[in-house]
């Protein structure tokens, strides 16, 4: 079914405690540390913009994960399920879908203080015919899973949908989640095929500010994508169109991956993606239409450019929302405490603590890494507004 379990837990879900366990059983020192987390937040809840919901389709969903993911001719692919699997937390694969949703509540109910958490559906990679391409299409979550799941767990879960525009029955498939009270809709544009940019997009776009829904897109390099002429898609300047309609838009990530074209320079030369969206949130017209959203920016392969710069630009903090894109805060190998201490970022005794609350819980593990770290010079942190519900979305 895996890899060896060795390999496979010492780069996937090295945790070996139970989230139930933490409040009897976690050292004096983490549970302050978690405690310290929450300073300027309860009681408001926390809310989360980025959980994947990753699905095999295996209670009747139609969801699924494309098939060279687990064939044993694509090595490095079944490789990276075999990690995902672990950090979930799944066992039997002819249980999925019910494990990694009943290990994802375990994790939320298990943290302190109660938050909100958007789950993200994920359509399919259409052509520019209109036509499915299913060997394109990493994976699927449907919107009718994602609103299963949410009346199934009505104390965790708020919905966000995601509509191909290129699917030939996209508007009739966005109004019927709009009138069902969608109002974020999720793309990756360099994994799904959209150009943000394109004229044919301004029907969609107009039904989307007719329904005040909000964008959700991911911006920068996208390392699950195979095909490199499809990475121009992640470029932030592509998504000066539905900003100019007057959309909101949450930049996963905050284009902290990569570099793009800068497609405002005559020469097009390449410059950092996250130069890019900087440059754009800068821009005063987009105050109160661009937010940033910082889930991943701690992994290892963007640390610590981007979040260094958030954190010392106070006055962004406003528009920015936290996200902590799981499965991926459970895989090991990802983020590197030990070179966060090293760098100033943490303290050896909060290094000791995190990694204490990971083995717990990975979901906490990333809420309290964010709210812990400090800028080695300027020792700033991040606000807690970017933890909460942020007045610029909520209406």
């Amino acid at each position: 079914m895996f890899f060896s379990g060795c390999l496979i837990r010492q780069f996937g879900g090295a945790f070996s405690k139970e989230p139930e366990d933490l409040q009897k059983s976690a050292s004096a020192g983490a549970k302050k540390l978690i405690d310290q987390a929450f300073e300027g937040i309860q009681p408001q809840p926390s809310v989360d913009h980025h959980v994947h919901i990753v699905a095999l389709g295996t209670d009747g969903s139609g969801a699924f994960v494309n098939s060279k993911m687990r064939s044993g001719l694509h090595l490095i692919e079944r490789l990276k399920f075999s990690v995902y699997a672990s950090a979930a937390g799944i066992k039997s694969l002819d249980n999925a879908d019910q494990e990694y949703v009943s290990r994802f509540a375990r994790l939320a109910r298990n943290i302190p203080a109660p938050g909100k958490y958007r789950i993200l559906a994920f359509d399919k990679h259409y052509n520019s015919d209109g036509s499915v391409n299913l060997e394109k299409t990493a994976f699927y979550v449907p919107n009718e899973y994602i609103f299963r799941l949410v009346r199934d767990y009505p104390d965790l879960f708020l919905p966000v949908i995601s509509v191909h525009p290129y699917r030939p029955d996209a508007l009739e498939e966005l109004e019927k989640w709009a009138n069902r009270g969608a109002r974020y809709v999720k793309w990756l544009p360099n994994a799904m095929g959209i150009d943000p940019a394109s004229p044919r997009l301004d029907p969609f776009y107009k039904k989307m500010k007719e329904h005040r829904m909000i964008l959700l897109s991911h911006a920068g390099e996208e390392q699950a994508v195979e095909a490199e002429e499809d990475q121009r898609l992640g470029n932030p300047l592509l998504l000066r169109k539905p900003l100019d309609y007057g959309l909101r838009v949450i930049m996963a990530h905050g284009a902290g991956l990569g570099s793009c074209s800068d497609l405002d320079s005559p020469a097009k030369v390449e410059v950092s993606c996250f130069d890019l969206f900087l440059r754009l949130v800068d821009e005063k017209k987009y105050d109160g239409l661009l937010f940033g959203e910082i889930s991943a920016q701690l992994q290892f392969n963007r640390m610590p450019g981007p979040i260094s710069t958030l954190l010392k630009r106070q006055d962004l903090h406003r528009r920015l929302v936290n996200g902590s894109d799981y499965p991926l805060p459970a895989i090991n190998f990802l983020i590197h405490t030990g070179q966060m201490e090293r760098d100033g970022f943490i303290t050896k005794e909060e290094r000791g603590y995190l990694n204490e609350i990971y083995d717990y819980n990975p979901l906490l593990f990333d809420f309290v890494l964010k709210r812990t770290m400090r800028h080695p010079q300027t020792r700033q942190k991040l606000a807690p507004s970017v933890f909460m519900a942020n007045p610029g979305l909520e209406n």
